[in-house]
């Protein structure tokens, strides 16, 4: 009975919900992306040399610098030399983050030229014209340094793809999501400035993602949008759908963040099962108790099956 109560005990610490189920960790941390690959001798030991392998690309001339690929989020490290306490906290960082970003590094006289006042980290965002920001804390403390790294690599509205959605999902908190066309960068530049502004201290009670509308027709239709009725904001709570109103209020003070409260006090469940709380009854205007129903979660159905993995099913799998 004991072991039974100390599974449960790990399986809920470590959001297990399906078996087997294989996590890796580094560091002493557990990796977000755990494996999802075939359950063969061969798969699995290719994974593991893959994990193994070093995370940290060494430049070899500081021209390379110019030719990184701007689409991806680099981490540049400069470092006098290799066997230093900075590069040992770097390259532990990195091995917990190379999944999100790119991150190289150069030595002795490849890096003088950036090391003007010592050992230095510089993030270059996707895009070129983004300015680089530069690290300004302790280079021998882990804590500080992986936490100004993740918050560079691992941005506050990601998107959402059919590939990564299982994984989002058995985060197993609710979704913010914005609908948008793949070419409408400037709604999805509007809801990252308000989801900043507005929801940072949200972070950890909700996710904040970013949809395709013709990728994503399913869950728009669920709640009876298109995608000509894009850009729409809506949380899906694993139970429901609920839709934010008019894209444009978005920019009202405080109406985005007063919609993920309503989510969380149960208001936004309560008004669509039985009407406007009476509390945002006009004066006057009689109580109604006006019975709906929400449409149900839609990306619900992207969480793992209880039929995925499976045991034995070819003679190589474990």
């Amino acid at each position: 009975m004991h072991s039974f109560i100390l599974l449960a005990d790990i399986a809920q610490r470590y959001r297990i919900n399906k078996y087997p189920t294989l996590k890796l960790f580094r560091n002493g941390m557990m990796m977000k992306r755990e494996y999802r690959g075939q359950r063969s001798v061969k798969a699995l030991a290719d994974y593991i040399r893959q994990q193994k392998s070093n995370p940290v690309h060494e430049i070899q001339s500081i021209d390379e610098v110019t030719t990184l690929d701007r689409s991806k989020r680099n981490i540049i490290g400069y470092f006098e030399q290799k066997d230093s306490d900075n590069y040992r906290v770097f390259e532990r960082v990195a091995s917990i983050l190379h999944d999100d970003c790119a991150f190289l590094s150069a030595f002795g006289d490849v890096s003088k030229p950036e090391r003007y006042s010592g050992d230095n980290l510089i993030y270059k965002p996707p895009g070129r014209s983004a300015p680089d920001m530069v690290y300004l804390g302790s280079m021998t403390n882990f804590d500080v340094t992986y936490n100004w790294i993740q918050d560079k690599c691992v941005p506050l509205v990601r998107e959402i793809t059919f590939e990564n959605g299982e994984e989002l999902t058995e985060e197993g908190l609710p979704f913010l999501i914005l609908f948008h066309m793949k070419d409408d960068t400037e709604s999805l530049e509007i809801f990252q400035n308000e989801v900043a502004r507005q929801l940072i201290s949200e972070k950890g009670t909700i996710n904040f993602l970013h949809a395709d509308c013709d990728k994503f027709r399913h869950p728009l239709l669920h709640i009876q949008k298109t995608p000509a009725d894009c850009p729409v904001i809506a949380i899906d709570s694993f139970r429901h759908m609920y839709v934010f109103g008019d894209f444009k209020d978005v920019l009202i003070p405080g109406k985005l963040k007063q919609f993920v409260i309503d989510l969380h006090s149960g208001k936004l469940h309560r008004e669509f099962h039985h009407g406007p709380d009476p509390t945002d009854t006009a004066p006057g205007e009689q109580d109604q108790d006006v019975a709906s129903s929400p449409p149900e979660s839609s990306f619900q159905k992207l969480a793992p099956s209880e039929y995925r993995y499976t045991l034995l099913r070819d003679r190589d799998e474990l």
